[in-house]
C-alpha cells in the first residue's frame, strides 16, 4: 500500500499533525481531513457568522479537491461537525449551492467545542476516475 499526500497551498495548511488529505494506491479514493472556517491567506477564522463559516468551510474542501482534478460533486460522504445543531437546516442550505444531486451520504455531529472556537468542520471521503485523478 502507498499512501499519496495530498496538499495545496490554495486551502488552510494544516494546523496539527495530519494531512490535507491523503490518497491510497491508485488514486480513485481519497480521505480529505476536517476543514475549519480558516481564510488560506491569514490562517485565522473568517469574519462573521455562522453562514460565513459553513461557506468558507466548502471552499477550503473544494480547493483540495482541485488539487487532483476532483470537485465537490466527487465526494461520496461528509461528516458535519457543529457546535449548535440548530444550524442543521443552514448547512442544507448552503451546501445545496456547492453541491449537485444526486448528494454525497452525510452525518452530522453536534460536539461542544471545535478547534480556534469554529462553530463547524467538515470532512469528507471524495470517489474520482482514475483517468482524471493527479497527484
Amino acid at each position: 500500500m502507498q499512501k499519496h499526500i495530498i496538499s495545496t497551498d490554495k486551502a488552510p495548511k494544516a494546523i496539527g499533525t495530519y494531512s490535507q488529505g491523503v490518497c491510497i494506491s491508485g488514486g480513485s479514493t481519497v480521505y480529505l481531513s476536517g476543514q475549519i472556517p480558516l481564510v488560506t491567506e491569514t490562517m485565522e477564522m473568517i469574519e462573521g457568522g455562522i453562514s460565513e463559516q459553513i461557506n468558507q468551510v466548502f471552499k477550503n474542501l473544494s480547493y483540495i479537491c482541485a488539487t487532483v482534478n476532483g470537485s465537490l460533486n466527487d465526494i461520496v460522504k461528509l461528516n458535519v461537525y457543529l457546535t449548535d445543531l440548530n444550524n442543521f437546516s443552514l448547512v442544507n442550505e448552503i451546501m445545496s449551492t456547492y453541491f449537485d444531486k444526486p448528494f454525497p451520504a452525510r452525518a452530522a455531529v453536534g460536539i461542544c467545542e471545535l478547534p480556534k472556537g469554529a462553530l463547524v468542520e467538515i470532512d469528507a471521503i471524495m470517489v474520482i476516475e482514475e483517468e482524471r485523478y493527479s497527484y
